[in-house]
């Protein structure tokens, strides 16, 4: 994490005698990635985080593929995707390797547990609704299009602040953090970074719970969950400080790169992990050359698989695609604009699309649930007749289309 934070009550020095007022010691916690060398944050509980009155296993999550022996470009319709319980144990799980896992989900209600994932970090794209995560570190209210980092390890739970929610989950086995070229030496983002620290938002409300009792939490670990029951509420923190909780960017607050001629993907890069990286289309002015063409050239993504979640029906190298549609292009086949697209793209002066895209080095496999809502005829969408344009976009810059 890019930022130091504090919150709540925490001692002068490190792991010296913190006492409460009835003279007993605060229990201390580090909670940090790699060891004692990556970012870490340095906890004060009321309670032991230790005490642990059963466990159990309560159910496998193995992913199974859908065992299709060739390959071809794919397209997904999760608007489709059926409304789930939970917006932590009920996704539906879309693409994925053993790197990475990218599903989705509408919850219908608020966990009644608290949640931790053991196995990875989670990056949430928020499509949809608003409301409160909480967490050991405090609370961190999100709205829609918000980007959630929750690092590996820190429990959690959702409360929403509107019904409606699609969630969008990558979940990853390395640290997900901002691009190393946006940082200098000190770890600061630079004043060419696409976003500054001030478009960061961190937890900002530490509420402490001295509540005992039975408290379940799942524990996802090994692509299973295990139930635990505590004796205490685990939202317990009276203060923390450090460099590893939850953060959110909003999709928003990234600010597009424009060139003379078309820029190529990695100027959308927003984040990166060992073996991955995401990328935001937003709104933005086209290419300024009288000759410059907007739309991308053809391209084939060698030792890379390209994914692309559609946040709006508008996107301009693409027909046939729709709100929540996602598409693969895996690695050894080339693709690029739709039929007609490319000469369509002269002139126009902005584009309103807004898009999620992950960027793997190794291939991605099929879900077999995702085969519930996928279109199948999409790779031949190359040799079918050109779409007319979806939206007009030779009119001036629009405004940013999500607002606090």
């Amino acid at each position: 994490m890019p930022i130091y934070h504090r919150l709540g009550e925490i001692p002068r020095k490190r792991h010296i005698a913190f006492r409460q007022p009835d003279g007993s010691l605060y229990a201390e916690e580090l909670m940090g990635n790699k060891g004692f060398v990556g970012p870490s944050s340095l906890l004060y509980h009321l309670h032991r985080p230790t005490q642990v009155l059963s466990v159990k296993h309560y159910r496998d999550m193995q992913l199974e593929s859908d065992g299709e022996p060739s390959f071809r470009h794919r397209h997904f319709k999760t608007k489709a995707v059926t409304p789930a319980a939970s917006p932590t144990i009920d996704r539906m799980p879309l693409l994925f390797n053993q790197d990475v896992r990218l599903s989705t989900v509408l919850p219908k209600s608020e966990d009644d547990f608290f949640y931790r994932n053991a196995q990875g970090d989670e990056l949430v794209y928020v499509a949809e609704g608003a409301g409160v995560l909480e967490s050991q570190m405090g609370e961190l209210r999100f709205r829609r299009g918000d980007y959630l980092v929750i690092p590996w390890g820190i429990l959690h739970r959702y409360r929403f602040a509107e019904q409606g929610m699609r969630l969008l989950v990558i979940e990853s086995h390395s640290y997900i953090r901002t691009p190393k070229r946006y940082r200098n030496e000190h770890g600061q983002l630079l004043e060419s970074a696409p976003y500054s620290e001030r478009d960061i938002r961190r937890p900002e409300h530490l509420p402490v719970y001295d509540d005992k009792g039975e408290f379940r939490i799942l524990v996802k670990k090994g692509n299973s969950l295990t139930e635990m029951i505590i004796d205490h509420h685990p939202f317990d923190t009276v203060g923390w400080d450090g460099y590893y909780y939850p953060w959110a960017l909003n999709i928003a607050d990234f600010e597009p790169r424009v060139g003379r001629v078309h820029l190529p993907p990695p100027v959308h890069q927003t984040f990166e992990a060992d073996s991955f990286v995401v990328c935001s289309f937003c709104p933005r002015p086209y290419d300024f050359d009288p000759e410059a063409v907007p739309a991308p050239y053809n391209h084939s993504n060698v030792m890379s698989e390209e994914v692309i979640f559609y946040a709006s029906s508008e996107f301009m190298s693409r027909k046939g695609i729709e709100y929540a549609s996602l598409t693969l292009h895996p690695d050894g086949l080339p693709h690029g604009p739709h039929p007609g697209r490319t000469e369509q793209s002269i002139g126009m002066t902005h584009t309103n699309e807004l898009a999620v895209m992950l960027d793997t080095f190794h291939p991605l496999e099929v879900s077999k649930q995702a085969l519930t809502v996928e279109d199948k005829d999409y790779y031949r969408s190359w040799i079918e007749e050109a779409a007319t344009p979806t939206s007009d976009s030779r009119s001036s810059y629009p405004s940013l289309p999500l607002t606090d």
